[in-house]
């Protein structure tokens, strides 16, 4: 039986975290410079001292919504240091050469960076605060809502633990404990959803000299409609590949059942990347193949106590790099509205899931709707066309027209409304399109019309 540790007459408990990733260790030091005493919980291991979840990073690419929020705690000239900006997708056709689509303006470029590097960072940085204490491999098992008390177990003890909470907030991923109790709450709203495809991660090794084998600056996409691959740089040189594809059918994951079967399917579909891949058939027999889902729910609260963010309230496909993004963004939300409301988290919290709704479910469908524009879309020399007519019009009227990319990814305008000006902007674009085709066939009928005569 759990007790629930005792705090003197005089203090508050402390604000409990539960989950010590990106979201749960950045909102860790948040909360510290705040004043308040936080707990950080976490299920696995600590991977400062040993490395956990191998083979499912999917490189991170950090952008100004997640910079915005490290820039909150002091850390984002630190964290820039860890990072490779990439200047555009660098496509490879299987026919032809690979050709480099800028994301934006010259001085606009996403980040990678390596998903442990940045999240030992950050536990390290919450636990130099002396009012802040990380418990590794103790996973919550139940949470009393109404009395903001979590539960945890002791992996290697089989201890029940219990800590009562100021506020208790929920950063533990896709499938929260925490939010899994909010769902039994009732009237509480729920839905996840699947892909049909998954991932698996690969390598690319630096050169002989330490060099890097492709392009440094830029994300490297292979589009193939049905499936892609992609690339991100490393500091060290090396490549983090992933590839998308479906879990069943012609080109699957359950197709390729040998090294002969992957071998010759990455000749025949990747080839350029195939001839930089020694490692190829280990990679891919060796790491997991993983599951993409889309979760929404509501409201991100119960009473005055208990929240959930991140990946917990709102996870997201990765395929326009805004998971963590969105995340660090929570953070950032969470903690002006903290400011606004006096530190009273239930008002605070209360807040929060009433204006963070929208914006969370707008990323997760332009999140689907990229998988589509990275593996198929980007080959079109229609959707290129568009592309290059979007970038003339930014910058000959740069607050008037912004592409929908640039508001997600360079701003930190709200999703929701950067998703409704982007639809108003396309059918715009697309009106202007239809009506130059028709002028320019009238003018070609008046003029076969006046050379008959």
């Amino acid at each position: 039986m759990s007790e629930v540790q005792a705090y003197p007459s005089s203090g508050e408990p402390p604000c409990v975290v539960v989950g010590a990733g990106l979201a749960g260790s950045l909102m860790a030091i948040y909360m510290a410079q705040r004043g308040h005493r936080v707990e950080v919980f976490e299920a696995r291991p600590d991977m400062r001292v040993r490395q956990v979840d191998g083979g499912r990073s999917i490189n991170l690419a950090l952008s100004t919504r997640g910079l915005t929020a490290l820039a909150g705690v002091g850390l984002e000239e630190q964290v820039r240091e860890m990072c490779i900006p990439m200047r555009g997708r660098m496509i490879h056709p299987l026919e032809g050469e690979p050709h480099l689509q800028p994301y934006g303006r010259a001085d606009q470029f996403i980040n990678s960076i390596s998903r442990q590097g940045l999240n030992e960072l950050l536990m390290s940085t919450a636990e130099a605060h002396e009012q802040v204490r990380f418990h590794f491999e103790k996973p919550c098992v139940d949470v009393e809502l109404d009395e903001g008390v979590a539960h945890f177990e002791d992996h290697k003890s089989g201890e029940r633990i219990a800590r009562e909470a100021s506020l208790l907030i929920g950063a533990d991923g896709a499938y929260s404990a925490v939010r899994q109790r909010l769902q039994r709450s009732g009237r509480y709203n729920y839905e996840q959803a699947y892909l049909t495809h998954g991932y698996k991660e690969l390598s690319i090794p630096a050169g002989p000299g330490g060099e890097f084998l492709m392009e440094k600056n830029a994300l490297h996409i292979w589009p193939r409609h049905d499936f892609m691959l992609i690339a991100l740089p490393n500091l060290d040189a090396t490549f983090t590949v992933t590839l998308f594809m479906a879990f069943e059918g012609e080109s699957s994951f359950e197709a390729l059942k040998t090294p002969a079967d992957v071998d010759a399917f990455f000749r025949r579909e990747f080839p350029d990347a195939h001839a930089l891949m020694p490692t190829l058939t280990d990679d891919f027999f060796g790491n997991p193949t993983g599951s993409l889902v889309t979760i929404r729910c509501s409201p991100y609260h119960h009473g005055e106590r208990v929240m959930i963010l991140g990946d917990a309230a709102h996870a997201v496909v990765p395929f326009y790099g805004q998971g963590m993004n969105a995340a660090f963004e929570d953070c950032t939300v969470l903690n002006a509205l903290l400011d606004r409301e006096g530190d009273d988290f239930g008002r605070a919290i209360a807040a929060f899931s009433e204006e963070r709704k929208a914006d969370a479910d707008a990323i997760g469908h332009l999140a689907l709707y990229n998988y589509y524009e990275m593996r198929s879309a980007v080959a079109s020399p229609y959707f290129v066309f568009r592309k290059k007519i979007e970038r003339v019009l930014h910058r000959l009227f740069p607050t008037w027209w912004i592409p929908l990319y640039s508001m997600v990814t360079f701003s930190t305008m709200p999703y929701a409304e950067a998703r409704a000006r982007a639809a108003r902007q396309d059918r715009m674009l697309t009106m202007g399109l239809i009506g130059s085709v028709v002028l320019l066939g009238l003018m070609m009928l008046l003029l076969l019309v006046a050379l008959s005569r």
